[in-house]
Parts: C-alpha cells; sequence; structure tokens
C-alpha cells in the first residue's frame, strides 16, 4: 500500500492525494475511494457546493472513524504487549511463517500503517466537501505530517484530551449503528404496508411513525445531523494521533514526531524492546496519564527513515509484499486455508469420511501435493488394522491442526472482514486478525509438507475406522445367525 499511487495487499490501485488547491468546485464527484455503493447513490443526489450536513455520508464518516478507533485501541499498551508476547509468537507462524522477531513484528507494524493510509484516502475523499480549507486539504497534510511531523493545525493530541474524543467518538458511532438499523427497519415497514391490498393496514400506519420518530431522534444524535466541518476535526484528530503514536512506539521514520504533544512524547515506561536510555530513564506513566509505551528500536524493527526513495507509506509498508516462497505471492492463501479446514473436519470425524467426501477433498488439491501425495502413499498396502499405529497418526494430526488450523481460519476471517468492508458500509467488529497470524506469509514448501502429512495420516486413519466397522458389523452378523438359525427350527 502507498500513498502515491502503486498496488496495495488487495491487488487494487490506491489512489493519489486528490490536490483540492487546484480543483475550483470541490465536489464529491472528483476522484474518490467511497465504496461503490455509495458512488452510486451520490451520483442521484444534486451536487452542491455547501452541503450543510453529512446526511446518508454518516455511515460512511462513521465506518471511517470505527476503523480509527479500532486502530487506537490497537495501539494501547496492552495490545502492544499482546503483540509482542502473543501475536508473533503464534505456533503456527513460527512454524511455517518467520521465527524472526523482528521481521514478523515489521509485518505487523506495516500492516497498521497500511490500514492507516488507506483510512486516511478514503477520509481524505469524504471531506472533499468540507469548506474548512485544512480539511479540503487533509491528505497533503497528513502525507507531510508522516514525512516531517508538522501539525500547523495541532491534531495530535493524547491523554486525557485523547480518551475523551474516543469516547464522545464512540457514542456517536454506536448511535449512527442504530440509525442504520432503524432505518431498515423503517423501509422494511413501509414495503410491507405497500404490500397489502386489502385495505387493511392493522396498525401498520402508527408503527410506521412511531419508527419514523425513532429514526428521527437517532439522526440528532448520530452523526447525520452534523456537518462536515464538525465531523472533520474527530476524523484529523484520530488519524494524526495514531500515526503520531505508532511512529512514537515504534520508531518509524526519524523516531519521535516534532509535533508531539509533551503528554505523547514524554511517556517514558519502555514496555516493548527498550532502549538502554529508555530503561535508564522509566520513572512510569506520561504526564497526561495516558500511554506509557516506550520507543522500540528501529534496527529490531527495521523501518527506513525518511528519504526519497519513495512516499513515507511506500517506503514503510514495502515488507508486506508476500515473497515469491509463500502462499500469498501464489495466490493460495485463501484456497489452502479451505482446504485445511476442510481437512481438520474429517480428521475430527473420521469414521463419517465417505467416498464422495474424499472425491471432493482430492478435486481441491493442487498438483503439486497431489503428486507429493501420491509418492508417499506409493507402496503402501490396503490394510490398516494396526490400532497402535492409528492411535499415533490420531495424535500427530491433532498436533499438525493444532498449529496449522487457526492460520487458516485467521486467513478466512482475515479476507472476509475485507470483502465485506468493500461491499457494504454496515460497521462490523473487528477479530484485529493480522496478516503475519494468516497463511498469507506462510511458506508454500512447508504448508504443503504438513498438507500431505495430514493426508497421509487421513488415509490410514479413515481405511482403520472403515475396517473396524466393517469387522464390527461381521461380528454382530455372526453373533445373530445362530439365533436366527434356531428361529427357523422352532417354527
Amino acid at each position: 500500500m502507498t500513498l502515491s499511487g502503486t498496488e496495495n495487499i488487495s491487488g487494487h490501485k490506491t489512489p493519489k492525494w486528490p490536490n483540492n488547491s487546484h480543483n475550483k468546485n470541490p465536489g464529491i464527484r472528483s476522484e474518490t475511494v467511497l465504496p461503490k455503493w455509495l458512488n452510486r447513490l451520490l451520483k442521484l443526489i444534486p451536487l452542491t457546493t455547501h452541503q450543510t450536513h453529512l446526511g446518508i455520508l454518516s455511515f460512511e464518516a462513521a465506518g471511517i472513524i470505527s476503523k480509527l478507533l479500532n486502530l487506537n485501541s490497537s495501539l494501547s499498551d496492552p495490545s502492544i504487549i499482546h503483540l509482542e508476547k502473543s501475536s508473533i509468537t503464534l505456533l503456527g507462524t513460527r512454524k511455517i511463517v518467520s521465527d524472526d522477531d523482528s521481521f514478523l513484528l515489521s509485518l505487523a507494524v506495516a500492516e497498521l500503517l497500511h490500514t492507516l493510509g488507506l483510512t486516511a484516502l478514503s477520509a481524505s475523499s469524504l471531506l472533499k466537501i468540507a469548506q474548512d480549507t485544512s480539511l479540503l486539504l487533509l491528505g497533503p497534510n497528513f502525507d507531510d505530517f508522516a514525512e516531517s511531523g508538522r501539525d500547523p493545525y495541532g491534531w495530535v493530541i493524547a491523554g486525557r484530551e485523547l480518551e475523551a474524543l474516543v469516547r464522545r467518538a464512540e457514542r456517536r458511532v454506536s448511535v449512527t449503528r442504530a440509525l442504520y438499523r432503524e432505518m431498515e427497519a423503517l423501509a422494511a415497514m413501509e414495503r410491507k404496508r405497500k404490500e397489502k391490498s386489502n385495505g387493511d393496514d392493522d396498525g401498520w400506519e402508527m408503527k410506521i411513525v412511531w419508527k419514523r420518530n425513532e429514526v428521527r431522534r437517532l439522526k440528532e444524535k448520530s452523526y447525520w445531523n452534523q456537518s462536515f466541518d464538525e465531523v472533520g476535526p474527530i476524523i484529523a484528530k484520530l488519524l494524526f494521533s495514531c500515526l503520531a503514536r505508532m511512529k512514537l512506539v515504534f520508531r518509524i521514520g526519524d523516531g519521535y514526531v516534532a509535533a508531539l504533544p509533551r503528554c505523547l512524547s514524554s511517556s517514558s515506561s519502555a514496555t516493548v524492546f527498550p532502549d538502554d536510555d529508555d530503561r535508564r530513564s522509566s520513572v512510569g506513566v506520561g504526564v497526561c496519564g495516558g500511554s506509557v509505551s516506550g520507543p522500540l528500536k528501529v534496527e529490531k524493527i527495521g523501518f527506513t527513515k525518511s528519504g526519497r526513495d519513495g512516499g513515507f507509506f511506500e517506503r514503510n509498508t514495502k515488507v508486506l509484499k508476500a515473497p515469491s516462497s509463500t502462499l500469498g505471492a501464489a495466490a493460495l492463501a485463501l484456497h489452502y486455508a479451505n482446504l485445511i479446514i476442510v481437512i481438520e473436519k474429517m480428521v475430527r470425524s473420521p469414521q463419517l469420511v465417505g467416498e464422495a467426501a474424499r472425491d471432493d477433498l482430492y478435486a481441491m488439491l493442487p498438483s503439486s501435493i497431489r503428486s507429493s501425495l501420491r509418492s508417499r502413499l506409493r507402496g503402501v498396502g490396503f490394510s490398516a488394522s494396526d490400532p497402535v499405529l492409528a492411535r499415533e497418526w490420531k495424535e500427530a494430526l491433532a498436533r499438525i491442526i493444532g498449529w496449522l488450523s487457526p492460520l487458516a481460519h485467521n486467513m478466512i476471517k482475515w479476507q472476509s472482514e475485507r470483502s465485506f468492508e468493500q461491499h457494504s458500509f454496515v460497521m462490523v467488529p473487528k477479530t484485529n486478525v493480522l496478516l503475519l497470524q494468516t497463511l498469507y506469509f506462510a511458506n508454500k514448501e512447508k504448508t504443503e509438507a504438513a498438507i500431505t502429512e495430514l493426508l497421509v495420516g487421513l488415509n490410514y486413519i479413515c481405511r482403520f475406522e472403515r475396517q473396524m466397522m466393517n469387522a464390527k458389523t461381521l461380528l454382530e452378523c455372526s453373533k445373530g445367525w445362530p439365533n436366527m438359525q434356531k428361529s427357523k427350527h422352532m417354527d
């Protein structure tokens, strides 16, 4: 991802910042990164230079603010400690992604920057109709802040001021969610009323009146009736403060941001990878009682300092380009995730696996795994009657599934969240799954070896279960045969 127009993780082009300073009529219909459904709807709305209220754009604004609130939460001290202690120590990640803490941490931070950059692009597009010049130029101002740390409008906040802003924004976002649900319900009620053809409204008119009043009340308390100039500073402060926090904690760029307020720049308790100087000066909580994590070492994380080799976001998210040896580069991460989940279900209930299920599973296998599986099964007999070997295979498969399955499920979660964001503005809770916790950066060769091992073991266990079931059936038939003969003689 980059803010200057190159390709992002999802394969889409991210547009450059719009140059509003040369745009005489900075309307919404110019270059934008708003969702497709919203762009289509905006074509039906008369374009005005001075729109007083957000209106339907309140849902897009609430979505942007919700993402920023989630990012802000991801940068709290507990979240950073969890990142260092748990996220990058996930067993599956260590086995097939990397066991280098510095590299894994760089992936996590680069993804946070990638998300922040895309959110900034959406915010810049949304605020192109604002009257405040500083908001019209939010994109270039944010780019300049990322490079130099200059904050002429004082949008970087921290401590109690940031906490108060977050609380107010969370309430507004919550009310805007409720407004969306109520407007959906109102539309459904009106459709039902129109479908009534017998003239009996069954009280629908009163229900609709009550629902309209509820919608009107929520509009007053949500972002719907707020202006672009009222919502814009909230978005700008969250954007700038999140980036300032990242630059401080992870020592991105030149380390400290020049415009940081005292309560943020003086945070002295280094909780992750502290410098020696930070360790000697550790005295506890920051001045404003806010975040206390100190900076991480530049050498440990490997982020580049300011220079001319691309923009800030382009320089510091290069690591997100998957190497050629990974599933992400081969565009197989999602397919392998689905394959692993299917195998997981079969491993848990091998006695329920029939021929159709086995055929479907084999059809999902890429040629490389098929070839490896054939070579592993060559010379293997049809007999699978050793209970000791079956138990050992079950234990081995449980271990592999134990560390491989979480990456597969995380891949599905990560992808479903991004796909949902592209097609709808409904604000959904985030799982905070990072790419490094998925199969995206997994080594293709190692992943295929693990899948092949699962298939070999599954093959033996299924045959063992089938033979045990056949033996049990024969035993029951043999016990029932004398009784059947005795019954015939009595007749």
